[in-house]
């Protein structure tokens, strides 16, 4: 699906319009890691929680950074996206060197080994996912502008600041959007 200039494909940035008040998903940016005839799966990289990552998983290495809450569906699942599916067996390339999952027994070695560190791996609490044709009725709607994707955002950033950054990226049309007040329905 073709908006503006950029396509609706898994590696793409999903960005929340600001009237959007759901709260899952208010003043989000979501990676898409798959996009299909079947639907769309993506994690939401701006919502970090209180956790890390060996606070959420039995037997695993001390790793510095948050885990991110990726989304409303199956939070009972840690997900992960990394950039070294060079060394990660089973990792799933979604765009460019940005990897999904992969062989979680050899991540945890890797990262006792200080091979992967929290500037190559970011870890999500569910994930926000869409049924066939939901995802694109909900951009016909206005509910999501489509981004490309940025790896600083998803590895570095990755804060509440992301969703303002990724609207300023694109131009000066949404550079209004991006400077809008959080409450701006209570005016």
């Amino acid at each position: 699906m073709q908006v503006d200039e950029y396509t609706l494909e898994k590696g793409n940035f999903l960005v929340s319009q600001p009237f959007m008040l759901e709260g899952s998903f208010r003043r989000t940016v979501i990676f898409l890691a798959e996009y299909n005839e079947k639907g769309a799966l993506g994690f939401i990289i701006n919502r970090p929680m209180d956790y890390k990552a060996e606070e959420l998983m039995m037997d695993f290495p001390p790793f510095g950074d948050s885990a991110y809450f990726g989304g409303p569906v199956a939070t009972n699942t840690i997900q992960y996206v990394h950039l070294r599916g060079d060394i990660l067996d089973d990792s799933i390339e979604i765009i460019n060197g940005i990897y999904w999952g992969g062989d979680f027994e050899k991540l945890k070695i890797l990262i006792q080994e200080g091979l992967i560190t929290d500037k190559e791996l970011k870890f999500y609490v569910g994930y926000s996912g869409w049924s066939a044709g939901q995802l694109e009725d909900e951009i016909k709607h206005g509910s999501w502008i489509i981004a490309p994707p940025d790896v600083n955002l998803i590895f570095n950033t990755g804060n509440e600041l992301a969703w303002k950054k990724v609207l300023e990226d694109l131009g000066e049309n949404f550079e209004v959007i991006a400077q809008m007040p959080e409450s701006f329905y209570l005016n």
